[in-house]
């Protein structure tokens, strides 16, 4: 069996929504980080992936999405105690409203950080440096179709 973790790669202009996990948290708290969490299927049969990564950024940072989610990448990790971790990451925009810390077990603080910003902060673990790399890339990617039409 795997934990299966989804997150939200959320940007707005060129800068990245981006938490301090709590230092409460078990697994990187006090890191910076995507919001997301463990995947729960309660009350939910069809896009669980998405709707996780919904229901964290609700949960969390008081948000919703505009539009579809856009898979970036998945990754594997291990735990602490062993435990193996699928973890998905999507590419979204936020609806019209503004993050806070709305769950400070989970959230110490955000910020709107660019990607130079958030690949030279000393607290930026590799997977969220590379989540970034990744995801900067597709949301540039997108921006650049309706350009082109």
């Amino acid at each position: 069996m795997f934990v299966v973790n989804a997150e939200a790669a959320v940007y707005k202009d060129d800068q990245w929504l981006i938490i301090e996990r709590s230092l409460k948290e078990d697994h990187a708290g006090g890191l910076l980080a995507f919001v997301g969490g463990k995947v729960d299927s309660a009350g939910e049969s069809v896009n669980i992936l998405e709707a996780s990564v919904k229901r964290e950024l609700f949960e969390e940072v008081g948000v919703t999405v505009k539009g579809e989610l856009q898979y970036v990448r998945s990754t594997m990790f291990t735990l602490e105690d062993g435990r193996e971790v699928i973890n998905v990451v999507f590419l979204c925009e936020l609806d019209d409203c503004t993050p806070f810390v709305k769950s400070p077990d989970e959230v110490e603080a955000l910020y709107w950080l660019t990607e130079e910003e958030i690949l030279d902060h000393p607290k930026t673990p590799i997977w969220l440096a590379e989540s970034i790399k990744e995801a900067e890339m597709l949301r540039k990617q997108k921006q650049a179709i309706p350009a082109a039409q």
